[in-house]
């Protein structure tokens, strides 16, 4: 399984590694509530650069990444792909739907699956239980979704 999310946070770009910040910590837990380690997934950003005052990147600078991105896929050859937030979403779909619409089904992308859910810093900011149980449910068909992928 692969994780993308939209770009480096401040703790990211200092420590040159996705997700290790508050938002990585909550990652990591999520991950292991559906009995995932981070060893098992692979962590990367639609982006490799934090952009200026940690703003949404722009269409060109998710643009100028893509090529990044897309060889890593090709490389690693997910079977599923858990995309984390809206900002990530929206580009590998390559579409404007807001992530409340995108979010709880499955997305074909290549020869993988591409399930959005929130964003953990989005969790963090709202730490309501309705938008946890419906991370929860989308980690759960991610999970579900690897491991039918995976006996194959």
């Amino acid at each position: 399984m692969v994780c993308i999310g939209e770009g480096p946070g401040a703790d990211e770009d200092a420590q040159g590694l996705p997700f290790v910040g508050r938002a990585g910590q909550l990652l990591t837990k999520m991950l292991a509530s559906v009995e995932l380690s981070r060893d098992e997934v692979y962590i990367t950003n639609t982006v490799l650069c934090r952009p200026p005052g940690n703003r949404n990147p722009e269409p060109d600078e998710l643009a100028a990444c893509a090529p990044f991105l897309a060889d890593k896929l090709a490389v690693i050859q997910p079977k599923v792909i858990l995309s984390l937030g809206s900002v990530a979403t929206q580009a590998l779909l390559r579409t404007k739907e807001p992530i409340g619409k995108l979010r709880g089904r499955i997305h074909a992308y290549g020869s993988a699956v591409l399930i959005p859910t929130f964003h953990p810093a989005f969790l963090l900011r709202n730490p309501g239980p309705e938008y946890r149980r419906m991370a929860w449910e989308d980690l759960k068909l991610a999970k579900r979704e690897y491991d039918r992928r995976r006996t194959k």
